[in-house]
């Protein structure tokens, strides 16, 4: 279980790694100026003209790695955190589906690994993520290659912006990848303290 409490901080952190590639068409900015976020280092160019840019990337992925590519993964692992959170907090309060065998049926989200591992429940879980990535990894493929398709869009919910002003839209954006972050920070922590605490939701 420490492990997985590593995997999970460790994680989050990879993930806020800043999101935007090496653009050409991005607005550029001098290398003499300083990130927003950590003022004593470099303003990260690459990252400029995304949605949510704060000017962090202490350790300078963005000049290494697509920038569209790593706003991809941020997106992908904020949205994955908010519902892990959720479920997390769901488990421990109570929440279960029909046909857990009594071991999973007791078992809370911290100690659910190993009964779930007997289950067979994450051998099933494997795959269907699989299924998920690779499926996925076409949309991100062509991304790369310059289709012009923008990082984490599937196509899902986009009515609910239809007919708002690209003021709007900057701002629904804005708010998604604030939410992304914070979730991350959130499960991280929500699982530290329930490991550490060993108590049942609030976890304290």
């Amino acid at each position: 279980m420490k492990t997985a409490v590593l995997a999970s901080l460790f994680g989050s952190a990879a993930a806020f790694a800043p999101a935007s590639t090496a653009n050409p068409g991005r607005a550029a900015t001098s290398h003499a100026a300083k990130s927003e976020a950590v003022p004593f280092l470099p303003d990260p160019v690459n990252c400029q003209g995304y949605v949510g840019n704060r000017g962090f990337d202490p350790l300078g992925i963005s000049d290494y790695f697509p920038v569209d590519y790593l706003r991809e993964a941020e997106l992908k692992h904020g949205r994955m955190a908010q519902m892990a959170w959720l479920g997390y907090i769901a488990v421990d309060l109570g929440l279960r589906f029909p046909g857990y065998t009594e071991e999973m049926a007791g078992a809370t989200s911290a100690t659910a690994h190993d009964p779930a591992v007997a289950a067979g429940a994450l051998g099933n879980a494997f795959v269907w993520i699989g299924i998920v990535e690779m499926t996925s990894w076409i949309g991100v493929s062509q991304m790369l290659q310059g289709s012009g398709r923008e990082p984490g869009d599937f196509g899902l919910g986009k009515k609910f912006l239809d007919g708002k002003s690209d003021k709007a839209i900057a701002d629904m954006k804005e708010k998604e990848i604030t939410h992304c972050r914070l979730a991350m920070l959130a499960f991280s922590g929500v699982v530290t303290q329930s490991v550490l605490f060993d108590k049942a939701f609030p976890y304290f």
